[in-house]
């Protein structure tokens, strides 16, 4: 590809980007608040390092030596062995598979920001708060044109280019996710009685981990470290085509990781604190975002404020995944038919439109599939496909590319991975990265799946 990235700043806040979205802001910190807070945070950013930055490492490094898209990657570092090519499919379908639900969630952001933004739960009870999230979950026509949107939001800046549009929006929304977050994390540190809340989530307690169970903690920790960073569907790879080689990509990795990081924990701070000072639950699960936290910025003061700040930083992480992936969509389209970049968006903004629509009406046209039980939705078998089967399998394809012969190979992995200033992968690595590495990943995609389907 001939596409570059202006600067080593917007390639690392475009990865970052990628990385930060709702598994970030969302999930982070009900799991957290589910697993007992301090000693779940040790773990899981044990887990971020040993796991998630080598094989952020390997996409990055496959991307830049073959400057294609996933689509084509491996046909272009070793050509002549077409069983890789499945790899280039699988991670297709698995972005197609992420933004499939991500945009109808990116579409709750907004009407939550709009709703919260013109006071609409200012005085309202907890019980109306659920009230009015249930009745916009049966609204299929609210949320179809919220999502479309969204899909038509993504692919209009895409289309642009990638420095004056995709480069550029993401730069300029993951400045202002960085500042919210950080004015949001003080101003909920400082409520009173806030103080509980920091010592539950930053403050290891071997006892809170036993009560929870130990082995739950560990997985919730493993998991979650796993796919905030997206990987195995050469989400990242992409961008590792966009740039040069004047930087080595492990100290980048480490970069993107911990900016990741800082965000993930930054949301930890503006939840659970707030949700013990105002005395609330904090492992209410996926809820926590759209019913118990306007509970709380309706008990603040300036609480419309707070609350109208908070759901634009919300939809601010969701867009800036949105744009990265939508993109990798984009270049795979390329790749795969030769159209101009144009084409190629409209195309793929038009399809995901349309292939978002169960996600929708999975809440209330098409409620009655429920596919693991009472209360699961179209989209809890979409990412069932994703979380549990496709980034997994897909994170060991690439360690197993990455490092053995049969593949690309430890030494042209380390190699493109070396090349540049920064901080170098050391040699001595391939024991841990060619078979600790995909022994790890293993284990969670089988913990994943017993989790899954436990009675």
């Amino acid at each position: 590809m001939s596409a570059r990235l202006s600067s080593r700043l917007g390639f690392i806040l475009l990865s970052a980007g990628c990385a930060i979205g709702i598994g970030n802001v969302w999930r982070f910190p009900y799991v957290a608040g589910q697993s007992g807070g301090g000693c779940f945070l040790v773990v899981y950013l044990l887990f971020l390092a040993a796991l998630g930055v080598p094989v952020l490492t390997m996409e990055f490094s496959a991307g830049r030596a073959a400057q294609r898209s996933i689509a084509r990657l491996h046909e272009t570092l070793v050509p002549g062995r077409p069983a890789w090519r499945l790899h280039g499919v699988a991670g297709l379908l698995g972005c197609t598979c992420l933004l499939m639900f991500y945009t109808t969630v990116a579409g709750w952001m907004f009407i939550y920001f709009v709703k919260t933004a013109g006071g609409e739960f200012a005085g309202l009870s907890p019980d109306a708060i659920r009230a009015r999230f249930d009745a916009m979950l049966a609204d299929p026509v609210r949320q179809i044109a919220a999502m479309a949107a969204v899909c038509a939001g993504v692919a209009a800046v895409c289309a642009v280019g990638i420095r004056n549009g995709l480069e550029r929006a993401s730069k300029g929304m993951m400045l202002a996710l960085l500042a919210l977050i950080a004015v949001l994390a003080v101003k909920s540190a400082l409520l009173d009685g806030a103080g509980k809340g920091l010592r539950f989530f930053l403050l290891p307690d071997v006892s809170r981990m036993t009560s929870v169970g130990v082995v739950r903690v560990v997985v919730n920790a493993m998991n979650q470290a796993f796919f905030t960073l997206s990987l195995g569907v050469g989400s990242m790879a992409i961008f590792g085509s966009y740039i040069g080689k004047e930087r080595a990509l492990l100290g980048e990795a480490a970069n993107v990781a911990a900016l990741d990081t800082v965000v993930a924990v930054a949301a930890g701070l503006i939840t659970l604190p707030a949700c013990f000072a105002y005395g609330l639950e904090p492992a209410q699960g996926p809820g926590l975002v759209f019913v118990t936290l306007p509970n709380v910025f309706n008990h603040m003061s300036g609480g419309r404020l707070w609350g109208s700040l908070f759901f634009l930083f919300m939809c601010f992480a969701a867009l800036t995944t949105v744009l990265a992936v939508f993109e990798n969509i984009v270049a795979c389209l390329v790749d795969y038919t030769g159209w101009g970049r144009r084409a190629a968006c409209a195309v793929a903004g038009a399809a995901l439109t349309l292939l978002s629509l169960p996600c929708v009406l999975g809440f209330n046209v098409w409620s009655s599939f429920q596919p693991f039980g009472k209360g699961s939705s179209v989209l809890d078998f979409e990412d069932f496909i994703l979380s549990d089967l496709l980034l997994p399998l897909g994170a060991l394809a690439f360690a197993f590319f990455c490092c053995h012969r049969f593949g690309w190979g430890w030494a042209n992995f380390v190699k493109e991975a070396n090349a540049g200033c920064g901080l170098k992968l050391p040699p001595g690595l391939r024991g841990y990265c060619a078979y600790v590495l995909p022994v790890g990943i293993l284990v969670l995609f089988v913990a994943g799946l017993v989790s899954r389907f436990a009675s």
